[in-house]
């Protein structure tokens, strides 16, 4: 399938680029970007991600997008769907995602293209149900989610199996959108 990509009226969302890389490693090791990470992330690591989700862009057409403007081409960070390596208490799921570079904050960019990758997940792909999730106390990414329509149960809480027991952040928030009620908020 060829890999999917969108257009917003500000951002593009796209495959990956060999130049994405030191910027990618560059936000991975940002500790206000990371704040909800248990850590930053190495660049080893970061050329990992680049690498999986490009063979996944490759392979079934949808993924984590590198996310770049329109007005300048400047690539900002990543949005996009994913399934979740480790079993949660919400698998099988996708989850919708997002991280972008500090200097591109509170402009509305990660609102505006998870609202463009939630219409790919349920328009082009079909799904019935997306999901996100964030350290209890991320409230800008718990923000993005509320804006996006997502909504919270604290009954469905979680313990995230990847973050160390004992550890400030492994208790997350989990949020879920389904296709019947974005598509009725696309109607308002």
């Amino acid at each position: 399938m060829p890999a999917i990509e969108a257009t917003t009226p500000r951002l593009r969302l796209r495959g990956w680029r060999d130049a994405d890389r030191a910027p990618f490693a560059a936000l991975n090791a940002d500790p206000t970007v990371m704040e909800y990470f248990p850590a930053a992330i190495s660049r080893e690591a970061s050329d990992a991600g680049i690498a999986a989700w490009q063979a996944q862009l490759d392979e079934r057409g949808w993924s984590n997008w590198a996310v770049e403007r329109r007005d300048s081409g400047e690539f900002i960070g990543f949005v996009g769907l994913s399934v979740p390596r480790r079993t949660l208490p919400c698998s099988p799921c996708v989850e919708i995602g997002w991280r972008l570079a500090r200097a591109h904050w509170g402009h509305g960019f990660a609102s505006e293209a998870a609202r463009a990758s939630l219409a790919i997940g349920f328009d082009t792909i079909g799904l019935a149900e997306i999901v996100s999730f964030t350290a209890l106390d991320n409230r800008r990414s718990r923000a993005v989610m509320e804006r996006i329509g997502m909504t919270n149960d604290p009954a469905e809480d979680f313990e995230h199996p990847g973050v160390p027991e004992g550890h400030a952040l492994r208790l997350h928030c989990l949020y879920r959108l389904g296709r019947d009620a974005w598509r009725a908020r696309q109607q308002e």
